[in-house]
């Protein structure tokens, strides 16, 4: 990797990290770049605004943390159901990059940015449908393989998932703690039974 290159990559993390932390909109430039410890005119030769380097984070950092921890579980061989289960635990009890107290980094942009800035609108969209994609075909799959019921409709148990994830992740948000993640945890796995072949 180019030092140019390196050096981008890096700003992004650290801007990244700033923004998950205190949000998109109330994290200013000059706040990047004291955090970066870049120059101003470094910074504007990585990207023309805030808004340019916002979209790098969504398309450079998000996307491939989402195909990694996200949907790459749910192509495994095996039960989707289980599969389903363990990677929504896994990503609300174990998963170090998502923090408890900071919530879910896309779900917080979203929520700032989806409904005025088309550009954001358009990346996240396509971050989420990655998600709705790769969990429908998961669980259509297991319709043919026999592990889930023929009458499941898959894109709206998709739905239905991807709601109380991104839910809970905000109840996580207020109480501070993953205890708050545990009844929602409980009741998906008594959900996903309801949905297995008898």
């Amino acid at each position: 990797m180019k030092k140019a290159e390196a050096t981008r990559l890096s700003m992004l993390k650290m801007a990244f990290e700033l923004i998950y932390v205190k949000g998109y909109r109330t994290t200013s430039i000059d706040d990047i770049i004291a955090t970066t410890h870049v120059t101003k005119g470094a910074f504007y030769y990585h990207f023309k605004n805030k808004d340019e380097m916002g979209i790098a984070i969504i398309s450079e950092l998000l996307k491939p943390t989402l195909v990694e921890s996200f949907i790459q579980p749910l192509q495994q061989e095996g039960n989707p159901l289980d599969a389903i289960y363990e990677l929504i635990n896994d990503l609300l009890m174990n998963n170090e990059f998502l923090k408890v107290e900071y919530g879910c980094p896309a779900s917080n942009l979203t929520q700032e940015m989806g409904s005025w800035n088309i550009d954001f609108n358009n990346a996240l969209t396509e971050l989420t449908q990655q998600w709705t994609h790769a969990m429908t075909a998961s669980i259509e799959k297991g319709k043919e393989t026999g592990f889930v019921r023929q009458d499941v409709n898959a894109k709206q148990v998709t739905m239905f998932i991807m709601s109380g994830y991104w839910g809970i992740r905000n109840f996580g948000k207020l109480e501070n703690s993953k205890e708050a993640y545990l009844p929602f945890l409980n009741e998906l796995k008594n959900y996903l039974d309801t949905l297995r072949v008898s």
